[in-house]
């Protein structure tokens, strides 16, 4: 019993640990919605990544809470759109994070959507949007890992994507380009 009481304390200071390191990094705050005979569902999510842009379609991951609505009407749905927000779109973050909620439950009504190739709804504003097809589905602990082949791009031009980091929202900041012979790396 001792040791089963030991190992869920490591377990739980090492879950608490890594919470605090991935607070460090910093991440698009992105929209992942769905559309089709499941229903229309959306989630925030920070967890968003490219995996390749060889083959017939470029693909991306992203990753959803087992327990979001989002995340089986995804599956059924056999679709998604991928929004990465701007940095003036923090509301529309926080309505699909639940951090603002609507009177009529609705939280699409807080910008305006489109429907892309495969029905998923992008967001019209958002910096830019994937709409992707599902090409394979990965539980992994809490949450789902969707592998999407993506299907169309809608890219609103110019603008700076919202980040997450340091439980906090924020911008990117460009650096001053650091002096080629002044480079703590080089030998």
């Amino acid at each position: 019993m001792t040791d089963e009481i030991s190992f869920a304390g490591e377990a739980a200071a090492r879950k608490q640990k890594f919470l605090g390191g991935m607070s460090l990094a910093a991440c698009t705050v992105n929209i992942v919605t769905t559309d089709g005979p499941a229903g229309r569902f959306g989630v925030t999510v920070s967890a968003m990544s490219s995996v390749s842009a060889d083959g017939e379609r470029p693909t991306l991951l992203v990753c959803v809470h087992h327990l979001s609505p989002a995340a089986q009407a995804i599956i059924e749905n056999g679709v998604f759109a991928v929004n990465v927000l701007r940095d003036s779109q923090t509301e529309i973050s926080d309505t699909f994070a639940g951090r603002i909620k609507r009177a009529d439950g609705d939280k699409f009504r807080c910008t305006r959507w489109r429907s892309g190739a495969t029905g998923a709804p992008y967001a019209e504003e958002s910096l830019v949007a994937f709409d992707c097809r599902v090409s394979s589905v990965h539980k992994v602990g809490t949450h789902h890992v969707f592998i999407g082949a993506v299907e169309d791009i809608h890219a609103a031009g110019n603008g700076t994507p919202l980040l997450y980091s340091s439980r906090g929202y924020g911008r990117p900041s460009p650096l001053p380009p650091s002096p080629a012979g002044n480079l703590s790396c080089n030998p």
